[in-house]
């Protein structure tokens, strides 16, 4: 008599290897929405210097002292927003109808960034500006 043996199948370790095939992208696409995250935010740090920047230098009476005013807003608000002094700098442009301001942020050795260095990289360097009208023109 011939006894049929039904086995049922092993599951044991399926846990691990399905772990093993999307452990890896699943953990890439997490460090990506970090890095990713943290430029953008930063981005929108330097952009709002610059109108910032901008809306302080107006009030300045000459060019020195619409550079000096917006330069000091940049890097007080700057530090404010967490962002490290010495890798930001900012440049004034006036001319008789305008007042532009330049805002650049350095991220090249920022440890955030550096974490995601398999992905595609954003721009190591945040430039952004702000330019304001200056009388009727």
């Amino acid at each position: 008599m011939e006894r049929s043996i039904r086995r049922r199948p092993d599951r044991q370790g399926a846990a691990a290897v399905e772990f093993a095939l999307v452990g890896p992208l699943f953990i890439g696409i997490l460090i990506a929405i970090v890095v990713y995250g943290f430029w953008f935010l930063s981005a929108q740090s330097v952009q709002s210097l610059a109108a910032e920047g901008a809306r302080a230098g107006i009030a300045g009476l000459d060019a020195a002292e619409q550079t000096r005013l917006s330069q000091a807003v940049v890097m007080a608000r700057g530090r404010d927003m967490g962002l490290q002094p010495d890798r930001l700098s900012s440049q004034v442009q006036t001319d008789h109808s305008s007042l532009r301001v330049v805002v650049a942020y350095d991220l090249s050795d920022h440890p955030i960034l550096l974490i995601g260095g398999f992905l595609p990289q954003p721009p190591k360097t945040i430039a952004r500006s702000a330019a304001i009208q200056i009388g009727d023109q």
